[in-house]
Formats: C-alpha cells, sequence, structure tokens
C-alpha cells in the first residue's frame, strides 16, 4: 500500500471514537432540549392611573430594565411578560398598561375583571393625578374583583425637589381603602420597582393555595388574548372605602 494513504490506527481507549462518544454527546444533546418548567401560577397584573404617571415606565423597567424619557402615551392598552419564582413556585406575570385617559376608560376596564393584583399610580409632583385617584378606586370598585390585591404608587421620587404630594398624604389615601398597600417609586432610577410587583405577586399567593391541580387553575391561568373590549356582564358595584 502507497504509504501516503495509510492510516495510523487509534490507540485502544483513545478519545475521539465514534462509537464511544456518540451516545454521550446524543445524552448531552437531549439535555439541551428539554423544556423549560411550566409555570406554576399565570396572573394578570393591571397598572392603572392618570395620563403621564410613569405607568408604562414602571412595566418596561420591571420586565426589561429600561427607561425611556420621553415614552409616548400609551394607547388603549399595552402589556409585557414576566416570569419570577417566589415561595417555591413559577409565576408568569402578564403586565397590562393601561391609558390614562379617559375616553379609553370602555376598553380598559374590561382588563379589570381578571387582575389579581392592581398597581394604581399617581405622579408626586402633580396634584391633579393625586386628585384622580377617587376616579380610579370607583373604576376598581366597578369592575375589579373584590379579591383583587391593591397597591397604591407614588411615582418619580427622582424628582423629589419638585414633589408636591407628601408621603403621608399618599399613606392616609391608602391607610383608607381596604387591603391596599403604599409605598413611593422611582422607575428612572429603578428604586422601588421591583419591589412593588414582588410584594403584590406575593400577597396574591399568600390568599392562593399553593398546591392545585391544574384542572383547579381556571381562575389563576390566564389566556394571552386580549379580552373582548366591551366587558360581559359586571357584577354589582361594591365600595372599598366610604
Amino acid at each position: 500500500m502507497d504509504p501516503r494513504y495509510d492510516i495510523p490506527r487509534r490507540a485502544a481507549g483513545g478519545g475521539g471514537g465514534s462509537a464511544n462518544s456518540s451516545p454521550a454527546l446524543g445524552a448531552q444533546s437531549r439535555r439541551r432540549k428539554m423544556p423549560p418548567r411550566p409555570a406554576d401560577f399565570k396572573l394578570q397584573i393591571i397598572i392603572i392611573g392618570s395620563r403621564g404617571v410613569g405607568k408604562t415606565s414602571l412595566m418596561e423597567r420591571f420586565t426589561d430594565d429600561t427607561f425611556c424619557e420621553a415614552c409616548k402615551s400609551t394607547v388603549g392598552v399595552d402589556f409585557k411578560i414576566k416570569t419570577v419564582e417566589l415561595r417555591g413556585k413559577k409565576i408568569r406575570l402578564q403586565i397590562w398598561d393601561t391609558a390614562g385617559q379617559e375616553r379609553f376608560n370602555s376598553i380598559t376596564s374590561a382588563y379589570y375583571r381578571s387582575a389579581k393584583g392592581i398597581v394604581l399610580v399617581y405622579d408626586i409632583t402633580k396634584q391633579e393625578t393625586f386628585e384622580d385617584l377617587p376616579k380610579w378606586m370607583k373604576m376598581i370598585d366597578k369592575y375589579a374583583s373584590e379579591e383583587a390585591e391593591l397597591l397604591l404608587v407614588g411615582n418619580k421620587l427622582d424628582c423629589e425637589t419638585d414633589r408636591i404630594i407628601s408621603r403621608q398624604q399618599g399613606e392616609r389615601f391608602a391607610s383608607r381603602i381596604s387591603g391596599m398597600r403604599f409605598c413611593e417609586a422611582s422607575a428612572k432610577d429603578n428604586f422601588n420597582v421591583d419591589e412593588i410587583f414582588l410584594k403584590l405577586v406575593d400577597d396574591i399567593l399568600s390568599k392562593m393555595p399553593l398546591e392545585v391541580p391544574n384542572k383547579e387553575l381556571s381562575n389563576s391561568v390566564l389566556s394571552l388574548q386580549p379580552e373582548p373590549e366591551v366587558p360581559p356582564e359586571l357584577p354589582p358595584p361594591r365600595m372599598r372605602c366610604c
């Protein structure tokens, strides 16, 4: 045989043999392709409040860790998805950002009913956004589930020098609403943003059985398809506060 074409034999036990390595590589490949663990719960949270208070900025800071100085006003509704782990459970959050303009109320009201948590936001530098809070509470009382967890957020803490609404005013308002929590935050400085949503989710989970068969999760599992613009038959209004 021509020595140019003489291929030396591999030493016994040498690496690289296809018969020996393929099964291991195949197993690794199969492990890499394993689908992620499905979520134990899927929860909807909505963010409401007057125009320009920073609802979109809070959502985007939490879901994408981004901040836009010149956000455009939301038209109708928008949403983002984020998965978190709390209490040993994987939670898929569907966070709805609603328009603050009154002309969109007929659209956004449809999203209250399925919400397990509601974040009500005002701007600490704008008196009118704080004065609008009773109007938003009427929307909650009319359309939302009585079991929904409520959180009042005074946003734009980075504008402390321009503050008009004191922390005490926000605390007093929240104290008048049964079960409502309160905190101040800054989407721009990323202060208290994660805490807002994670505490709200923790409060929701604290009221839910954490070991529930999948077929019984219908009230917690949400379709990613938007609900109809016109809400279905709604329960009679009930007031959370005087």
